[in-house]
C-alpha cells in the first residue's frame, strides 16, 4: 500500500470525487486538500498511484506476452529447403569446390576452370586491396611448391536469382594442415550454357582465427 502525503494536487481529473467510495480498501491520509474555484476536490498523487497500480498486473501480461513473441520469433527455425533448391546450391557451390581442390593439388588448369574468362579477384589485406586476374592468381597458385595448402568454407550463404548467384562464406586457409590465416569469401557467379561459374571473387584475411 501506497500512502503519500496529499498536501497538494498535481492532477485535476474535473468531477466531484469522494475518496470513500472510490475504493473501500484503501485509507487516504485525511489531509487538506486544495479546491479549485468550482469547490470540485483535486485529485492528488494516491489516486494516480493507485491506478497504476490497478493496472499493473495487465501490463505485465502485456510485456511477458511481446518477451515472449520475440523469444519465439529469435528461435524460429528456418524452414528446410526443398531437393529441388538444395540441389540448386550444390550445383553453385561446385565450381568454388572445384577451384578449391585445383588449389590443393597446385593446378593452374584446373583452378581456371570453373573460372569465368576475363573475372578477377580483389583480396582485402589490412585494409588495402589487391587486384589480380584469374589468370594470374592461377598462374601464381598452381606454380609446383613444398607446401600444402588447402582452404575450408563453412556455412555459405546462397542466393540465386535465375542465372545469378552469390556465396558468402567464411573461410579458414591452411598450410600443412594448420590455419595461417582466415576471413570470408565473397563469390559472384553466373550460369551461362547450363553451367555455373565462378565471376568474381572478393575476400578478406585475418591472423586471428580462432582456429590457430
Amino acid at each position: 500500500m501506497i500512502s503519500v502525503y496529499l498536501s497538494l494536487s498535481v492532477v485535476s481529473f474535473g468531477w466531484p470525487f469522494n475518496f470513500g467510495d472510490f475504493w473501500p480498501s484503501l485509507h487516504f491520509w485525511q489531509s487538506p486538500c486544495v479546491l479549485p474555484r468550482n469547490n470540485v476536490p483535486v485529485l492528488g498523487l494516491q489516486f494516480v498511484a493507485m491506478r497504476f497500480f490497478h493496472r499493473l498486473p495487465l501490463v505485465l501480461l502485456l510485456a511477458g506476452a511481446t518477451a515472449a513473441g520475440f523469444l519465439i520469433k529469435s528461435l524460429h527455425v528456418a524452414a528446410p529447403l526443398s531437393a529441388e533448391a538444395a540441389k540448386e546450391e550444390q550445383a553453385v557451390l561446385a565450381p568454388i569446390n572445384a577451384m578449391f581442390d585445383g588449389m590443393a593439388k597446385r593446378d593452374a588448369a584446373a583452378i581456371k576452370k570453373p573460372l569465368l574468362p576475363g573475372g578477377g579477384m580483389v583480396l582485402m589485406r589490412d585494409g588495402k586491396p589487391t587486384q589480380m586476374t584469374f589468370e594470374a592468381f592461377a598462374d601464381a597458385v598452381g606454380k609446383p611448391g613444398k607446401a600444402q595448402i588447402e582452404e575450408r568454407i563453412h556455412d555459405p550463404l546462397v542466393r540465386i536469382d535465375n542465372d545469378l548467384a552469390l556465396v558468402w562464406a567464411p573461410f579458414d586457409f591452411l598450410v600443412d594442415g594448420k590455419v595461417d590465416h582466415c576471413g570470408t569469401d565473397l563469390f559472384n557467379l553466373v550460369r551461362a550454357d547450363g553451367k555455373w561459374l565462378i565471376a568474381s571473387v572478393a575476400d578478406t584475411g585475418r591472423k586471428d582465427c580462432a582456429g590457430k
